[in-house]
């Protein structure tokens, strides 16, 4: 999920906004993580549970990365209340799936799925729930991950022919 997320994280500019979804412990802050290190933002990026909303500011003078938790937050309004700054900052929404309607014309899906059955019950059993020292839930399982972009950046985009910018 980190390597993606580095991989992800170059791509991405000022006005972008990601919308992560996934269960528990699926890797949506490792993945932001990732994106973080491929923006070369400052300081480690932490799930913003308690604070809904964390800043990390660029090294090296590019788009800030604004990483949200909205798993607490009971609508859109209160998403507003925030004051994110879109337009000047990569923005990053855990748990944001239906709250962002009418914030951006472009954004990215990104749904995470975790192996279910069998392997919960491993877990469940090997104490997986626990948190490892970055705070996620400590499980090493492989992900499936599906990306949408929907608007005109991820439009263009697609359309770019390789090699030239979007």
């Amino acid at each position: 999920m980190h390597a993606l997320g580095i991989e992800l994280g170059r791509t991405l500019r000022a006005g972008d906004l990601v919308v992560l979804t996934g269960p528990l412990g699926a890797g949506k802050t490792t993945l932001t993580r990732g994106i973080g290190e491929g923006l070369e933002v400052r300081g480690p990026v932490q799930s913003p549970t308690f604070v809904l909303a964390r800043t990390h500011p660029s090294l090296t003078g590019g788009a800030p990365l604004v990483h949200v938790d909205a798993y607490r937050l009971a609508s859109a309004l209160e998403l507003d209340d925030l004051d994110i700054d879109f337009a000047h900052a990569v923005v990053v929404v855990e748990w944001g799936r239906g709250m962002l309607d009418g914030i951006a014309e472009s954004w990215l899906d990104v749904v995470i799925e975790r192996p279910t059955g069998a392997d919960e019950s491993a877990d469940a059993a090997a104490g997986a729930g626990d948190l490892d020292p970055a705070g996620d839930l400590d499980t090493d399982e492989p992900r499936r991950v599906s990306i949408t972009g929907h608007g005109p950046r991820w439009e263009q985009l697609a359309q770019a022919a390789p090699g030239e910018p979007a």
